[in-house]
């Protein structure tokens, strides 16, 4: 193994393999992960974890720098800062129901989405780049970011750019979890890899009355039925239907009685799209469209329209980064092409000011179950967090190594933006709001 400084050559052969470096960590981090998972914290709410992960940093040697509450975020390295790293660290309100011995201890709460493994992972990350910094060290820092809040929108990562964790940053990358690719691959794809999601609530209002008479009424049933009909069929012939735009009703609430046509109902849903421009003309359609449908019935419409999150964009160079990567650690058949998700992931605003890349980590056990996101049973298996760990750090590795050769400019807008971001909600409203992605 080279050990000259780290980050003199964007050559993978001066870099060094990530594994050996792991072998000795991973029963730790295992434990680690498993006391996360049976300690989950909902977002904003992440006081336990966010000690566990400062405890282990200090240990080793590292200075965590604290966000307003809850999250973290520590550099390694020397010199410029070449990349930063995103792992979210906050859990769902969803009852655990695994049945493992480190099942979740917290009623109701659990990591339903793998963001015990994600932080798990760059603790591991950290603890490996910090082995190496003090053996040769490293031709620039890494920053790692331990975010909080990204189960609310429009997302935890809003304030963590507002305190500055971008500052000075030239790229950044993320994973999460995915049962549906095997352990030991990951998924990859330039371009949107998640899709924008806005959320929206419509009520009606109008005079009610006996059923038998509904010419004497404003038939809010019926117009409540038609827009949840009408609206996403509308959208889906004023918008390019290649831009995948999904409107798709959770609740629609009216009425007490068969017989009694009420005076108020509303309905409410998600408005998501994988194109950042169709997302953004479809929230300039939205009102019209659901005023026009609403028409002819005569009731009194009123819109709420909440923009969420934009689609998360992967860039070309970045991806090839994680790409080139995955396989010098794990081998040629490491990458698959992952499919788009229409789920939102608000890493996108992260990408919404630096070029960066997500990548999806495989947690299915070869030949065994294929499981889902948000679900209570989801079960990981652990083996992904060694690939994890190894995928990477050795994307920070070659994020120095390409910094050092070609100091990177970093830019005043990424190339991905399409809005500016809004303000971060308070922190009371964070923790005052369902989750729903």
């Amino acid at each position: 193994m080279d050990r000259a400084p780290f980050g003199f050559s964007s050559d993978s052969d001066q870099l060094p393999v990530v594994g050996p470096f792991l072998r000795p960590l991973l029963a730790e981090l295992t434990a680690f992960r498993r006391d996360l998972h049976a300690h989950p914290e909902l977002s904003t709410r992440e006081v336990r974890t966010t000690g566990r992960i400062a405890d282990r940093l200090t240990a080793a040697g590292l200075t965590p720098h604290f966000f307003e509450g809850t999250g973290l975020y520590v550099d390694i390295g020397h010199g410029p800062i070449a990349t930063a790293l995103r792992a979210d660290i906050d859990a769902l309100p969803v009852q655990d129901e695994t049945g493992l011995p480190w099942a979740s201890t917290s009623r109701g709460v659990c990591h339903a989405c793998g963001h015990d493994m994600h932080t798990t992972v760059m603790v591991g990350v950290a603890l490996v780049l910090a082995d190496l910094n003090r053996s040769s060290p490293l031709a620039g820092t890494v920053r790692i970011i331990f975010q909080p809040a990204e189960e609310t929108m429009p997302g935890g990562a809003l304030s963590c750019i507002e305190q500055g964790v971008l500052d000075g940053v030239p790229r950044i990358f993320a994973l999460h979890c995915d049962p549906r690719i095997d352990v030991g691959q990951i998924g990859t794809r330039i371009g949107a890899i998640t899709s924008a999601s806005d959320t929206v609530r419509i009520e009606l209002t109008g005079r009610g009355g006996h059923t038998s008479r509904p010419h004497l009424t404003e038939d809010l049933v019926f117009a409540l039925a038609e827009i949840a009909v009408g609206v996403p069929a509308v959208l889906s012939r004023r918008i390019d239907v290649r831009s995948a735009v999904s409107v798709v009703w959770g609740q629609i609430h009216a009425g007490a009685a068969p017989n009694a046509i009420p005076a108020t109902g509303f309905m409410s849903g998600t408005m998501r799209c994988l194109d950042g421009d169709a997302w953004l003309a479809a929230g300039e359609l939205l009102d019209d469209v659901v005023s026009q449908v609403a028409a002819p019935f005569g009731v009194a419409v009123d819109l709420e329209h909440v923009r969420g999150v934009p689609p998360v964009v992967n860039t070309e160079v970045e991806t090839a980064m994680i790409e080139a990567a995955a396989r010098a650690e794990l081998g040629e058949d490491a990458v698959v092409l992952t499919p788009q998700s229409m789920g939102g992931e608000d890493f996108a605003w992260f990408l919404q000011e630096v070029p960066g890349s997500m990548f999806r980590l495989g947690t299915r056990t070869r030949g065994g179950e294929t499981f889902d996101l948000h679900r209570g049973d989801y079960v990981i298996d652990e083996e992904s967090l060694a690939v994890g760990v190894r995928v990477m750090a050795a994307t920070a590795l070659r994020a120095v190594a390409e910094a050092a050769q070609h100091p990177p400019v970093v830019a005043p807008v990424a190339p991905n933006r399409l809005v500016e971001r809004p303000a971060a909600k308070p922190r009371s409203a964070w923790a005052a709001e369902a989750t729903g992605r």
